[in-house]
């Protein structure tokens, strides 16, 4: 048995032993992670040491006092100097669409339109007649004109095909699913959505926004099986990725339902925090006043609320009109007097919510709003996000910081829109555009994720876009609106303690410090001391959640 006195030496003088530092001192550590390079938010650098897990949580951190306390039945894993973190969460995924796309089409990659439209065959062919939902695409890298059904019809003559964009906000449909939808000529676009036509005004197959949920009602709907083992192979991706935890913030209850199944059965190896639609705020807060908000493998309470669309569509709301569209400023998804409405009746029931916010206006406005429900509500712990705020005005920046808005951004957008966003916007708006020093300097809590599948669900691919800012077209070399870079700590920090903080969790996770969930991230490089451009090459060696290795390269 360990003697109590050598923990208290070991622990620098703690006067009270927690209840997990006592099972630790009266049985030993179950895990003794030794000689890592540890490195948690507010450190000044990585340090040789070691980390002891009792049961899920850190009890204790530093090599004299792990080693006080392990004991014949620890396990012991030497990581011969890897550099060892709390794990990742990721701010912002679409976890259930991100795993379908992991066995669909690659079309993100297809260097032109015959090649485009040969992958969208060869899945056709091998699944005839089956809908075709991804992967995502993106124009700019097929040539910069939107693509049409003209370009896969006759490789889809009896398949339907509703592939998303990157930015998931437009869906490219074949002829057969236009038909499907009932999508005419003389189909009216529905408020706050798009039907993109030809100079005949014919449907160009592109939709926009809420016109996909023109299609989306006549795709036949995965079984509750079919949905859960998909999300169980996105759960597998994320954890070799280093991801702990991911937050969903969507607009449908599928990820929701879904989560709540796979919890049912047991631990679901990441944990995760599910949005559901802000219009649906009743029906969330009927669940929460009868069951809760879950626990913390899946927890819940949290509504997702849309202002604007996305820049790539041009449907991204700007106070000026689009550079290469001179007269188009935006889509409002939702009206201002809903969100205003629907915000204020959540937030007074005490519900989280976050908004989507892409164009300066559409982040003006929900800032506008957030103010004048405070003001409304009162005063509390009340964590209002704005997802992407990725297009500011100069005044937006410090009302972040000021009004205390968590400011959910996605670094790798920069690297990728950095190559064609003065198109759309011209030069003079880049200056609050993916803002992360301007925001953090104003002392605003910045946190950080993927938006995956619009992005890959991969925090390294994050660091790097933070920390260099060079597009993925390697045409800015010394990175794209270079004053805007960050530092790799700052970068780590966002990932993990802020990104808790964002979900209410920061009093267990995002740190590795005693009493903390044991969820780390092991890498085979340190972070902070290699070259920036090396850091899409290391390699995640284990992701631990609950003190489990729930991944091992």
């Amino acid at each position: 048995m360990i003697d109590r006195r050598s923990l208290l030496r070991a622990g620098a003088g703690l006067a009270i032993l927690s209840p997990l530092q006592a099972l630790a001192a009266e049985r030993g550590l179950d895990l003794a992670l030794v000689n890592a390079r540890v490195w948690t938010p507010g450190a000044a650098a990585t340090r040789l040491s070691a980390v002891g897990v009792v049961g899920e949580r850190i009890a204790a951190v530093g090599t004299d006092q792990v080693r006080s306390l392990t004991t014949s039945r620890t396990k012991v894993v030497d990581l011969r100097g890897a550099f060892l973190s709390p794990a990742f969460t990721d701010n912002h995924t679409h976890f259930l669409i991100g795993s379908t796309t992991l066995s669909q089409a690659d079309l993100l990659s297809a260097k032109d339109r015959a090649d485009f439209a040969a992958r969208i065959g060869a899945v056709a062919k091998a699944r005839p007649g089956k809908w075709i939902l991804g992967g995502s695409w993106d124009e700019q890298r097929l040539g910069g004109a939107l693509p049409t059904h003209a370009w896969i019809d006759d490789v889809t003559p009896d398949t339907p095909v509703a592939v998303p964009r990157t930015d998931l906000h437009l869906y490219l449909l074949n002829t057969v699913a236009m038909k499907l939808a009932g999508i005419t000529r003389d189909t009216p676009d529905p408020p706050g959505g798009v039907i993109v036509r030809d100079a005949k005004g014919e449907p160009t197959g592109v939709i926009k926004d809420n016109a996909k949920a023109l299609v989306e009602r006549v795709i036949p709907p995965l079984t509750d099986a079919e949905t859960d083992a998909i999300m169980r192979q996105g759960i597998a991706h994320g954890l070799s990725k280093g991801v702990a935890q991911a937050h969903n913030p969507e607009l449908d209850w599928k990820t929701y339902e879904s989560l709540r199944r796979l919890r049912a059965q047991g631990e679901t190896d990441m944990r995760f925090y599910a949005f559901v639609p802000l219009p649906d705020w009743e029906k969330m807060a009927a669940i929460v006043a009868k069951e809760g908000r879950g626990d913390d493998w899946v927890r819940w309470g949290g509504l997702k609320g849309l202002a604007d669309g996305s820049l790539g569509s041009r449907t991204a709301v700007f106070h000026d009109h689009y550079s290469d569209a001179p007269d188009q400023t935006g889509v409002r998804v939702t009206t201002q007097a809903n969100l205003r409405e629907w915000i204020g009746a959540a937030d007074a029931l005490g519900l989280h919510v976050t908004t989507h916010a892409i164009g300066d206006q559409a982040n003006d406005d929900v800032l506008d709003i957030y103010q004048a429900v405070e003001a409304a509500n009162g005063p509390k712990d009340r964590r209002f996000r704005i997802e992407h705020a990725q297009h500011l005005s100069q005044a937006a920046i410090p009302r972040f910081a000021n009004q205390k808005v968590i400011a959910s951004i996605q670094p790798f957008h920069a690297i990728d829109d950095g190559r064609w966003a003065v198109k759309r916007i011209g030069p003079e708006r880049l200056a609050g555009t993916y803002a992360f020093k301007s925001l953090m300097d104003a002392g605003a809590t910045v946190t950080f994720g993927s938006d995956w599948p619009v992005a890959p669900l991969d925090p390294l691919i994050g660091v790097y876009a933070a920390v260099t800012r060079r597009t993925i077209d390697d045409a800015n070399p010394d990175g794209w609106l270079p004053q805007q870079k960050i530092t790799v700590e700052q970068t780590l920090t966002a990932y993990t303690a802020n990104n808790a903080f964002a979900g209410f969790m920061d009093d267990r996770t995002g740190r590795i410090a005693p009493g903390y969930y044991a969820d780390m991230t092991v890498l085979d490089a340190d972070l902070t001391t290699i070259d920036p451009l090396k850091i899409p090459d290391v390699k995640v060696l284990h992701t631990f959640v609950g003190g489990k290795a729930r991944y091992s390269a």
